[in-house]
């Protein structure tokens, strides 16, 4: 009885400490993203810089539009679910015979996570079909480092992984929203990712506002309408259909599997 007593008055003598420190936690609310490509960098990869005719689609590229291209997203989470969908393309590109029909610059995956379940459904488009792909959360293996960075007011951890075995990505997560949730499939870690970054992909995710508020119920629902797949059925599909298109056809395979 004794120990108990003891027990009770430590554990609220150490609230009493958290709440005069003025931590607080978010369970749930929304995270807006935006997502940075840069556009020169990419088409700079997949250029032949001795093809006159491409270089000057390049330069005449250049003059109509930014070299980082914006695109916003919003994730709403509770503490067991999330669902992150794209928004509306604000910015559409302009002289755009690079990416005509290309999912390079687009954002379209709708991905909800189950934390509870350790399943996801995403809703992919690819090229002019539309696929609902349920399968497990990703697996992904990371490590954590001692780096950290403010984003959006919120004190993150980097952590660093590899997927799909060659993709390096970096991600910055808060232990202030423990929802283990993040930007399009990326989850996994002991908080809230609010930034990412794929380096060698030229592309970056980082939140520019986090709102900590009540989610009805009923609110994050996993999208239902595509041809449902699961993720080795969708492999399967886009090596049949892209599978020969050598440099191009992996990019894009990559792409679609993010």
């Amino acid at each position: 009885m004794k120990k108990i007593i003891i027990l009770l008055a430590f554990l609220i003598g150490s609230s009493q400490v958290m709440a005069q420190g003025g931590q607080h936690f978010t369970f749930n609310g929304t995270v807006e993203y935006e997502k940075t490509l840069n556009l020169y960098a990419l088409m700079k990869k997949n250029m032949d810089d001795n093809d006159g005719f491409i270089q000057s689609i390049f330069e005449a590229f250049k003059k109509d539009n930014p070299q980082f291209k914006k695109l916003k997203s919003t994730l709403t989470f509770t503490k067991d679910k999330a669902l992150f969908t794209p928004l509306p393309d604000e910015n559409p590109l302009k002289n755009s015979f690079f990416w005509d029909g290309a999912p390079t610059t687009q954002q379209t995956n709708v991905t909800y996570t189950d934390l509870a379940t350790n399943t996801s459904v995403t809703q992919k488009k690819v090229f002019e079909e539309q696929f609902l792909m349920r399968d497990s959360v990703r697996k992904i293996n990371w490590k954590i480092t001692s780096e950290t960075r403010d984003i959006a007011g919120y004190t993150c951890r980097r952590a660093n992984a590899l997927v799909m075995d060659s993709v390096y990505v970096v991600a910055f997560y808060t232990d202030e929203i423990p929802v283990s949730a993040g930007p399009e499939s990326f989850a996994g870690l002991p908080g809230m990712i609010l930034g990412l970054a794929m380096p060698h992909e030229n592309i970056t995710w980082f939140a520019t506002k986090v709102t900590d508020m009540t989610i009805p119920e009923g609110k994050v629902v996993a999208p239902a309408k595509g041809k449902p797949v699961n993720k080795k059925q969708l492999k399967a599909k886009l090596d049949d259909a892209i599978g020969n298109w050598g440099k191009e056809g992996r990019e894009y395979l990559k792409l679609f599997m993010l």
